[in-house]
C-alpha cells in the first residue's frame, strides 16, 4: 500500500519477465491495471463463485495457517478482501481470453488456479450457455516447486525467498543460509528432501548434478555444497541480470511495451466482454 513501491514493483516484473527471455515481438505483455474489462469480469464471475471456492485458496490457507502458527486468536488478522477474492481476479485474468482455447503454463503449485478458473467457467456456461472455453493448464514434467531458504515453498508469504537479480555478494549471503542438518562433512547425505540439491539442479547441466549426487552419496560438507550452489547459480543469472538492470536503467522502453501490450490485449478484451455482458443480460 505504497504507490511509488507498486510503481516500481511493477517495473521489476516487465523487466524480469523481459531478461528471461520473453520476446516482446511475439508475445504480449501488459499492466492488468491497464485493460479495465479485466476487472468488470471480475466481479460479474464474483456473483458466480461460492464462498466456500475462496475458503480452500492457497493462498487465503497460508495466511490463516500463519496466524495460528504466530497464536493470533483471529486467524483472519491481515487478510483483506483482495487477498480473500484473489483466485477469482486470476479466473478472470484467464477467462477474459478464454472466448477460444485457451493454455496455461503454471508450476504444478499453481494448478489449483486453473481448476478454480474452470469450475467458476463452468457454473457461468451452466446459467448463461457455453460463453466460456474450460482453459487447459499446461505443466512441464520437470519442474518441481522452488524450496526457499528454510526449505519450504519459496514464497513472500514465507519471507523465504532468494531476489532472482540481487547481486552476486548478496546471493552468496543468503545461500549461505540455507538450513541444513547437522551432519558431518564425511557422512553420506540424502538428495532426496536437500534444499540445496533441489536449487542445485534448477541452474546445473546433467552432469554437474551427477557429479553432486556422487559428492552426496559419498561425504561432503554443507560449506562446499553452498559454494557450489552459488557458482552455477550466479553463472547462470549474471547475463539476465545484466539485461535486467539496463531495462530499469532505461524505463522509458518498458513503459512503451507495456502501453503498445495494453492496446492490443483491449482490442481482444473488449468486444468479448460485450458478449459476456450481453449473455447476462445487463448489454
Amino acid at each position: 500500500q505504497d504507490a511509488k513501491v507498486m510503481k516500481e514493483m511493477t517495473y521489476d516484473l516487465a523487466a524480469t519477465w523481459i531478461a528471461c527471455g520473453l520476446d516482446t515481438s511475439k508475445q504480449l505483455i501488459y499492466r492488468q491495471s491497464d485493460v479495465p474489462e479485466i476487472f468488470e469480469l471480475n466481479w460479474i464471475l464474483s456473483c458466480m463463485t461460492p464462498k466456500g471456492f475462496m475458503n480452500r485458496a492457497h493462498a487465503y490457507k497460508a495466511k490463516t495457517t500463519s496466524n495460528e502458527e504466530a497464536g493470533k486468536k483471529d486467524l483472519d488478522a491481515g487478510v483483506s478482501i483482495g487477498l480473500y477474492t484473489y483466485p477469482v481476479l486470476m479466473s478472470a485474468d484467464i477467462l477474459m481470453f478464454a472466448n477460444q482455447k485457451v493454455s496455461v503454463p503454471v508450476g504444478e503449485d499453481q494448478i489449483q488456479h486453473i481448476e478454480f478458473a474452470r469450475d467458476i467457467a463452468g457454473k457461468f456456461n451452466s446459467a448463461f450457455g457455453d460463453v466460456f472455453t474450460s482453459p487447459e493448464f499446461v505443466v512441464q514434467g520437470n519442474v518441481k516447486t522452488v524450496p526457499g531458504l528454510d526449505g519450504r515453498k519459496m514464497s513472500k508469504s514465507y519471507n523465504n525467498g532468494i531476489p532472482l537479480f540481487c547481486d552476486s555478494k548478496k546471493l552468496r549471503k543468503l545461500i549461505m543460509k540455507i538450513a541444513t542438518d547437522s551432519s558431518a562433512p564425511d557422512e553420506p547425505k540424502e538428495t532426496k528432501g536437500s534444499t540445496l540439491f533441489d536449487l542445485y539442479k534448477l541452474f546445473a547441466s546433467d552432469s554437474q548434478i551427477e557429479e553432486m549426487r556422487t559428492k552426496y552419496k559419498s561425504g561432503t560438507g554443507w560449506g562446499y555444497v553452498k559454494q557450489d550452489l552459488f557458482k552455477v547459480m550466479d553463472a547462470h543469472i549474471e547475463p539476465m541480470r545484466t539485461n535486467y538492470n539496463e531495462l530499469l536503467n532505461d524505463k522509458s522502453k518498458l513503459d512503451k511495451v507495456l502501453i503498445d501490450g495494453a492496446k492490443k490485449v483491449r482490442a481482444i478484451a473488449t468486444p468479448f466482454l460485450q458478449e459476456i455482458k450481453k449473455s447476462i443480460g445487463v448489454s
